[in-house]
């Protein structure tokens, strides 16, 4: 998620046609290091917003796969000003490893003058304060993958092999639709292309449907790559896009496949102990001042169904495969009370 905001600053959000930008740092960290940065614990920092969906991903990957000791995790605050993500959830303000007070730093100490924004997530050398990668559709396939050799014993495999084909088509589908789309939707700057937007977002989301009332995951019998990005939409839906982005054809408590499969990957340990709404929210609300000036945060939704039975499991399914669930959350990484149902 870009902080820039377009033009200019965060007023600018929905005052232009919306376009995603590429990522523009697209260095990989691998096992052979063949980009100049092999896998190392300890050695680079993952910075997040936890209001962000694609930063989120990289949040539940890090849990389900063991790799916080690995892989240490930066918090910006959710309320960013002009300058982008800003440590001012951090004493003084800073990071206290990176010693920064905005990501731009680490940023401009990569490249100067460098397009695109500054977004989250993005994976910070330590040794050299410099921005490795931003690149949000690469990192958690390759947290998935090139950082095997420091995945917590039984852990899951989110990306199969034997699968891969089918999880990236499916994944294709939804980060056109869904992931992307509501942000369409949302910064539409013309009632066509709001209409176009939206329409592609609950057409996307009804061909979901029947895939999962039949099973319990997106693709085979346990949790991929797959579920991760479309669960870091889907929770953000009825708090966020169905009434800031206008994505409001209905709500995802009133789709009752949708709505018990996202409540079940939210109960299952690695997901829901990530999200913080009152971050989600406030980020929102308060950020995309040019389509919410007043910066008002709505009161609702409510929270308390997020831990209802969702009995999902009666369509079997192995959430972690072979592996086995994470363990508790670090107490310096919980989820505070006000953020949680």
């Amino acid at each position: 998620m870009s902080g820039d905001g377009g033009t200019p600053g965060n007023s600018g959000y929905g005052r232009k046609a919306f376009k995603r930008s590429r990522s523009h740092f697209a260095d990989r960290i691998t096992a052979d290091g063949r980009d100049g940065w092999p896998v190392e614990a300890g050695r680079y920092r993952l910075v997040v917003s936890r209001a962000c969906p694609w930063a989120s991903r990289a949040l539940v990957s890090r849990r389900l796969l063991g790799l916080e000791d690995a892989l240490s995790l930066a918090v910006a605050d959710p309320v960013q000003d002009d300058r982008s993500w800003r440590f001012t959830l951090d004493p003084d303000g800073r990071d206290p490893v990176l010693g920064i007070r905005y990501l731009s730093e680490a940023y401009d100490r990569r490249e100067r003058g460098y397009p695109g924004g500054v977004s989250v997530p993005a994976v910070v050398d330590v040794p050299s304060g410099r921005l490795v990668t931003n690149d949000y559709q690469q990192i958690t396939l390759d947290l998935a993958t090139e950082w095997a050799s420091l995945h917590r014993p039984d852990a899951p495999d989110l990306y199969p092999h034997a699968r891969r084909d089918e999880i990236d088509e499916v994944m294709a589908g939804v980060y056109e639709d869904v992931n992307n789309g509501v942000y369409r939707a949302g910064f539409a700057t013309g009632q066509e292309e709001y209409e176009a937007a939206c329409a592609g977002v609950f057409g996307r989301l009804e061909q979901l449907v029947p895939r999962l009332e039949r099973q319990r995951y997106l693709v085979g019998d346990t949790i991929t790559e797959a579920d991760i990005r479309l669960f870091t939409t889907l929770v953000r839906f009825d708090a966020v896009y169905h009434g800031h982005f206008k994505c409001n054809r209905w709500k995802l408590t009133e789709n009752p496949v949708l709505w018990g499969y996202v409540r079940d990957l939210f109960q299952t340990p690695g997901f829901g102990d990530t999200v913080d709404f009152d971050h989600i929210k406030r980020h929102y609300y308060q950020v995309h001042t040019g389509i919410n000036p007043t910066a008002i945060v709505p009161m609702g939704p409510d929270l308390s169904g997020w831990l209802t039975p969702h009995h999902r499991e009666e369509l079997g399914g192995r959430p972690f495969g072979d592996g086995t669930p994470p363990g508790p959350v670090r107490a310096d990484e919980e989820v505070p009370v006000r953020g949680r149902p």
